[in-house]
């Protein structure tokens, strides 16, 4: 996974950005879309939010989503840019791609970065340990506990924030992708690994011969609240046409039971459905 995604990313730097200049306040990138007839679309080569598959196809349960909204705006094609999660937003912002399609969640600090179109799932929370879990982790709350517990965390996940306010980070660790962080748990890096349950139980599926195992899925409480992860399309801030366009067409798809159809074979069940938006979440501190 990490050649392949490295490699791809070393094409998303030759290739050409979108044009920055003379964006009106809703912004016309949506048009000028439309005109090229594709889309770039930015993915973590994350299972199952956004990734190449075998074949080299982009799929996943955000470009799978985007394939249709964007067909249903007069758009046929979408070209994948790959980057490292941490890096997507600041990506966006630059112009290497025209969306986040990889279910990045959505939270008030990166409302202040970019627009969230309304989140296409919501996800508990899970922790990755070693077979057996020999230290009996089962939420945040246990590792807080247990001092010599030592968490593995994705780079640039919501799970970063979460440490922080519980004050993990001096025992946190690092990693750059979902399968380095089980690689870590296997070779004693770290004590657990904790992502969204519906990532780490796709990624145990794919490393079933490894000797690890999924806690029960859990909302982590920080500071007496819930924070229940909710995962959307991002745009660039000077971009809202083109954020209402598409999350007209999302919320469509939303009512009528074709979101849920189309995620489903990623691993999304009805309990991952929210009618949740962005603007409860960008304004709600809880999540």
């Amino acid at each position: 996974m990490g050649t392949a995604a490295g490699a791809l990313g070393l094409a998303v730097s030759s290739c050409s950005t979108v044009d920055l200049t003379a964006q009106e306040a809703g912004g016309d990138l949506l048009s000028r879309i439309r005109d090229r007839g594709e889309v770039n679309i930015g993915i973590a080569n994350e299972a199952p939010y956004g990734f190449v598959d075998r074949s080299g196809r982009i799929t996943g349960e955000a470009p799978e989503l985007a394939r249709i909204v964007f067909q249903r705006l007069g758009v046929e094609r979408m070209n994948p840019r790959i980057t490292d999660f941490g890096a997507l937003i600041p990506a966006l912002q630059v112009g290497v791609f025209d969306v986040i399609a990889a279910g990045m969640f959505v939270t008030p600090a990166r409302c202040k970065q970019v627009l969230f179109s309304d989140p296409e799932y919501q996800a508990p929370e899970a922790l990755m340990v070693p077979k057996g879990n020999p230290k009996g982790l089962k939420t945040l709350d246990d590792i807080v506990a247990n001092k010599d517990v030592r968490v593995g965390l994705l780079t640039g996940s919501a799970n970063i924030s979460y440490a922080t306010a519980l004050g993990l980070m001096d025992r946190a660790v690092i990693f750059d992708s979902v399968f380095s962080g089980l690689d870590g748990i296997l070779a004693n890096r770290a004590d657990a690994f904790s992502l969204t349950a519906i990532s780490l139980r796709d990624a145990l599926s794919k490393r079933s011969d490894a000797p690890l195992e999924l806690t029960p899925a859990f909302v982590p409480v920080i500071g007496g609240k819930r924070q229940l992860g909710c995962g959307a399309f991002g745009f660039r801030r000077d971009q809202r046409t083109f954020r209402d366009a598409f999350t007209v067409e999302l919320n469509r798809m939303r009512a009528s039971g074709e979101l849920l159809s189309t995620v489903r074979p990623f691993g999304f069940t009805e309990a991952e459905m929210t009618t949740l938006t962005a603007t409860e979440l960008c304004t709600d501190t809880s999540s």
